[in-house]
Parts: structure tokens; C-alpha cells; sequence
């Protein structure tokens, strides 16, 4: 994609949606850092349910040691790993109130030592708690700058590396939430649906799919097989 192009490619989601967000819930850092560890390979809509009954009882790594493993497992147990994460969750708190004072560290490279936090969770953090201009790739993200050919990789680091040496500066901080919920939304998995994509023009994905899919009809009063 050329320069003038991802400027404008992004230049446009900015104008439909100028304050993106991430669509997880959470109250403070210490929240979001717990809501992106739970949701990997789960969504957000699934993590929330699960975590809102849960911050209302935990806002601080204190809180959740004193929660337990056991106890927040029966909050999370409808999230996929959720032992796992359940693990990950209490010795993170652990290292956060050991070593941190209790404060989830503004430093990718203190994130990513925590356990069940990746690159990608520690991407999300700086960006959405701290303002860092930060590109985390999920599934997303890596298949919207492959498809465009905004940023195309064969791994989630080289779409990152990609990211940061393409997204103009008026975009850097807004551009993860916009290309998530552009591949979440219009530039999905199976089928893109660019008849109502705002960029169409500018991507490079062939073929593509210009016309809605016509709908099924159901079939009506008296009709189908005689018995």
C-alpha cells in the first residue's frame, strides 16, 4: 500500500471513529492488564461477562491474592485455560506487589517478564493504560495488514515491525483499535464484507466481495417435500 494511501486508509477509521478504545472492561491498569491475560484465545464479549463480577470485588493485586487462585477461578471458569490463567493471574499479583509496589510496571520489557503476558498483552497495556504507540497484533490485525497490504508478515512480529515503520504519527496510537475493529467487524476472517468497507478503494485484497450475500428465504406456507 503507498504512503499516501495508508495515510489516508487510516485517515478515514479516524474520521468514523475518532476515540477508538479496546472493548474489554476494566476500571484501572491493574484491571486491564488481568482482562488481557484472560483474553487469549477467548473473546472480549465472553471475558467481560466473566470479569465484571469479579472487579467489582478485585481492583488491586493485593485483592486478588487475597481472592485466591480457587476463588477466581469460579469467577473465570466460563474462559477458555481458565487454570491456566487462573495460575498466570495470581503469580503476576504476586511479582506486581513483590516487586512493583503494586503498580503494573509502564515498561514493555517489566510487562513481558510477568507471567501469561506476551508480547502482544504487553503491547495492549502500554498502549490503552500508558499511551505508548504500540501495535498488538492478534488475529485481527495480522490478517487485515496481510489482506490490505498495509503491513504484510508471515509471523505477528514482522506485521508489527511493519506497523511501526508505516502508520503515520497522527494515527500511531489509535491504529491497533481501529485495525482490530476493522477485522473484527468489516474485514472478516471468512468473508470480507467490503460492499460496506470505507476503504475498499484503497486495499488490495482480489477478489472482493462487493455485493452482500443474498439472503436465504424461508420457505413458505405449503411448501417443500409433500409428505
Amino acid at each position: 500500500m503507498r504512503k499516501d494511501h495508508i495515510f489516508e486508509f487510516f485517515r478515514r477509521l479516524a474520521e468514523l471513529n475518532p476515540a477508538p478504545e479496546t472493548e474489554l472492561e476494566f476500571g484501572n491498569t491493574y484491571q486491564l492488564l488481568v482482562a488481557v491475560v484472560l483474553s487469549a484465545q477467548a473473546t472480549d464479549v465472553g471475558v467481560n461477562k466473566a470479569t465484571r463480577a469479579l472487579f467489582r470485588a478485585v481492583k488491586t493485586p493485593e485483592q486478588m491474592l487475597s481472592l485466591g487462585e480457587e476463588g477466581l477461578k469460579a469467577h473465570i471458569k466460563t474462559i477458555g485455560l481458565f487454570n491456566a490463567k487462573a495460575r498466570n493471574v495470581i503469580a503476576l499479583s504476586e511479582i506486581l506487589v513483590r516487586d512493583h509496589g503494586g503498580e503494573v510496571p509502564a515498561d514493555r520489557d517489566a510487562l513481558v517478564e510477568l507471567p501469561g503476558v506476551g508480547r502482544k498483552t504487553a503491547n495492549v497495556v502500554m498502549n490503552c493504560a500508558f499511551g505508548a504507540e504500540t501495535f498488538a497484533v492478534d488475529t485481527h490485525i495480522f490478517r487485515v495488514g496481510n489482506r490490505t497490504g498495509l503491513a504484510r508478515g508471515k509471523t505477528p512480529l514482522a506485521v508489527e515491525k511493519q506497523l511501526e515503520k508505516k502508520v503515520p504519527g497522527p494515527f500511531r496510537v489509535g491504529a491497533h483499535h481501529w485495525l482490530i475493529l476493522h477485522g473484527r467487524y468489516i474485514c472478516k476472517a471468512r468473508t470480507p464484507e467490503c460492499w460496506r468497507c470505507p476503504v475498499v478503494d484503497l486495499c488490495g485484497h482480489k477478489p472482493k466481495i462487493l455485493h452482500a450475500p443474498a439472503k436465504r428465504q424461508s420457505p413458505g406456507p405449503g411448501t417443500g417435500a409433500s409428505a
